[in-house]
């Protein structure tokens, strides 16, 4: 995992002969598959030299992304822990968001704008996130025997999680809110790998395998 001008790079080592650089759609990742026997220092070296295009690339998947967004107005779908809930946008006094049924219920400041409904929903599904990361965390720290030293949450485009595996903190991506708790629990497993094991290679994929052997199914209901 390379980071570089605040952008995370999965660099993938395989049986090639020439390196790829792929920015990835919908949300731009950024992957990099190199040959077994390139240095880190030769890949690194290279993936700089293209970051220019690398960065046109990412705003032009953030530029789509924003052209679709959503306005917060009735009738539109907001996804919780997996679940679709219909959207229902009232005015008062000050914003709140509350479940009913299959409804959700999100009131605004009258005159508020797009994205201050934005903003607040966003900080709505953090704090979801949050309460059950304090749960989910520790059961994963039992299981694996791995430990962060800390974590965050953070609102990304490229990522549903990343680890510092020098300071030992995971920060996991506030849009986990929307996908099922199974997701969430597949990052966090993720992200404690990454302690131990940087690259995704064969031994990181073991512990995976280990610990959750149902993980690509997830990983493919967490990207669909």
């Amino acid at each position: 995992m390379l980071n570089i001008s605040g952008i995370e790079i999965d660099v993938r080592k395989k049986r090639i002969k020439n390196m790829h650089i792929r920015v990835k759609a919908p949300d731009g990742r950024v992957t990099v598959s190199a040959p077994l026997s390139m240095s880190d220092a030769t890949i690194e070296h290279f993936v700089r030299t293209k970051i220019d295009w690398i960065q046109r690339q990412i705003a032009i998947f953030e530029s789509q992304l924003h052209r679709s967004a959503r306005e917060y107005a009735t009738g539109e779908t907001l996804y919780v822990w997996g679940k679709p809930y219909r959207l229902q946008t009232e005015q008062g006094s000050k914003f709140s968001l509350a479940l009913s049924g299959n409804a959700a219920i999100l009131t605004a400041r009258i005159n508020s704008t797009v994205e201050q409904r934005e903003r607040y929903v966003r900080e709505w599904y953090r704090e979801q996130l949050k309460a059950k990361i304090a749960l989910l965390l520790p059961k994963w720290e039992t299981i694996t025997g791995l430990n962060a030293a800390s974590w965050q949450t953070k609102y990304m485009t490229t990522r549903w999680g990343t680890c510092n595996t020098s300071t030992g903190k995971i920060w996991l991506n506030v849009q986990l809110a929307k996908k099922p708790q199974e997701c969430l629990e597949y990052v966090i497993l993720h992200e404690l790998a990454h302690l131990v094991e940087r690259r995704h290679d064969a031994k990181f994929t073991a512990l995976l395998d280990r610990y959750m052997p149902t993980w690509r199914e997830v990983k493919a209901t967490l990207n669909a």
